[in-house]
């Protein structure tokens, strides 16, 4: 902390917003040695389900943050996702990639929010860089060149203000930080007023309804059945034109919509709420000393539950660099470069993503029936009347801009695999055995490096697959062939910067990163 009391600061970061993005932002940044000041406006954590799906890449940042153990109890697999026709008609399966896994989880989840955000939030208030501030709110901030005076005022009245190095809002869709810095939203056309209903089954109800998640593209009301963990079931219902959305949320009221599946006798409301389905994007992902990351910087549709795991691959990207700036490691025009890189990329994702949830979206919720049935000949005629299976993965793009290499390929951007390895009789994921940073991970079959890292490039963990790292699945030599590479340069957050065949091209990407990295 004397290090930054000297720079006029009392903490490297202020993350506002203690929710699961907050929370990981927490949790990364202050596993990277910065120490770190979070507040929310909230004691305790809301004890009813929003989120409800969570993806591999998200559960390797648990794996990162050491919770998996707290966290994987409130988990289940996905089960596919069936779309129905206008006249109950097969038209889509949503399934996951076969095993073996290639980031050594289940790919897509469900999961019971409440304990997995309390699971998050206290691995922050344990760890020792941490300084957390409940039932505290920002109520102005102040940037200079030096860093940020955040104001704040505690529920108790108790006021003050608290300083540091960079600010990360994650303080949600109505973010106070995002306005105060004047960040605006960019509205990627779409809205559409659902309910969202969550109910604990019992044994008679959990009879009544489907094994598999169901998304019924009806016109007269598009609607999503998704299977949660044990009981957990929520349906998505979209609200017809008049129809009030504060009347819908009465228990007698949701009963009406749910009568189609269930009746009170077959299980209990958890939780109501009617929602505004948006699609909306930051126009800035950065204003100075601030950045925007989760529900403050975007918001889509729910349709391939990705609204957490967006938040969580926001501060996945930024937290590594934020600490490579407050470290020293890089420093001027390259460190504000990286910084930046943070904004392009995300955004990019984000806008990629949210076009093909839309995608999905129009799907489900056509509301004219004669274009409806249009949709569904058509799209059984391009499978030709056999409906496969579709990984929900490939609907998740990579990263095309930001900190990549500037040597094409189509490896660059990718999520570089976690294989099982065998080490001393005992399996382990290569996450567990590789550490964090940056990693330059080679194949067996490399040749000899011949040069090491030029100047101004990071320092780097060499991961030799083979002997010593004896993969048990061959996930990571699958993907070096289908990359056909046989050298990766992957980033802290695990998406690979770059990749090369040989010696020469690998000291050419590290030459090039050297260039990006250095003042």
């Amino acid at each position: 902390m004397a290090s930054s009391t000297q720079r006029g600061v009392d903490f490297d970061v202020a993350v506002v917003g203690f929710g699961p993005s907050g929370a990981v932002a927490a949790g990364l940044l202050a596993g990277m040695g910065l120490r770190v000041w979070v507040c929310d406006r909230s004691r305790e954590v809301y004890d009813k389900p929003r989120a409800i799906a969570v993806d591999h890449e998200i559960l390797r940042v648990f794996q990162q943050l050491g919770v998996m153990d707290a966290v994987a109890p409130h988990l289940e697999p996905f089960t596919p996702s069936e779309y129905f026709g206008v006249d109950g008609q097969l038209i889509k399966r949503l399934t996951m990639v076969a095993p073996p896994y290639p980031l050594g989880y289940t790919p897509s989840n469900v999961f019971t929010q409440p304990p997995v955000e309390g699971a998050l939030r206290a691995h922050v208030q344990g760890h020792p860089n941490a300084t957390v501030a409940l039932g505290t709110q920002v109520t102005s901030l102040d940037q200079d060149g030096e860093g940020v005076t955040l104001d704040w005022r505690r529920d108790d009245g108790e006021h003050g203000s608290t300083r540091a190095r960079w600010v990360v809002a994650c303080d949600g869709a109505s973010s106070r930080v995002r306005e105060q810095v004047g960040i605006a939203l960019e509205d990627l056309s779409f809205d559409e007023p659902w309910l969202v209903v969550d109910v604990l089954a019992n044994e008679r109800g959990l009879a009544k309804l489907p094994t598999t998640s169901v998304q019924y593209c009806e016109p007269d009301r598009p609607c999503t059945m998704v299977i949660g963990p044990g009981n957990h079931r929520r349906w998505e219902i979209s609200l017809k034109p008049g129809e009030d959305p504060q009347k819908v949320v009465e228990p007698a009221e949701t009963w009406k919509l749910l009568s189609r599946w269930l009746s009170p006798e077959d299980g209990a409301l958890w939780r109501q709420a009617s929602y505004r389905f948006h699609a909306l994007v930051a126009d800035r992902w950065r204003s100075g000393r601030v950045f925007v990351a989760g529900d403050a910087a975007h918001q889509q549709p729910p349709f391939l539950g990705q609204g957490m795991c967006q938040g969580v691959r926001d501060v996945a990207n930024l937290a590594w660099k934020l600490a490579a700036v407050c470290h020293g490691e890089v420093r001027g025009a390259a460190a504000e470069a990286l910084l930046d890189s943070y904004g392009i990329e995300r955004a990019q994702h984000v806008r990629q993503l949210t076009s093909r949830i839309k995608g999905i979206g129009a799907v489900i919720c056509e509301r004219d029936e004669a274009k409806a049935r249009e949709r569904d000949a058509r799209m059984l005629a391009e499978c030709g009347g056999v409906v496969r299976d579709m990984p929900r993965q490939d609907v998740l793009p990579g990263l095309e801009a930001g900190l990549l290499s500037p040597l094409p390929h189509g490896a660059n951007g990718t999520i570089f695999p976690q294989p099982w390895i065998e080490r001393g009789g005992e399996r382990a994921r290569f996450d567990t055995l590789a550490g964090n940073g940056w990693w330059l991970v080679i194949d067996e079959a490399f040749d000899a490096i011949d040069a090491a890292p030029t100047s101004g490039a990071p320092s780097m963990t060499c991961l030799r697959l083979g002997e010593a790292l004896r993969e048990t699945e061959g996930v990571a030599a699958d993907w070096f062939r289908r990359h056909g590479c046989r050298a990766a340069i992957v980033r802290p957050d695990r998406y690979v910067y770059g990749v090369a065949s040989n010696a020469a091209e690998l000291n050419a990407q590290l030459d090039a990163l050297a260039v990006r990295l250095s003042d």
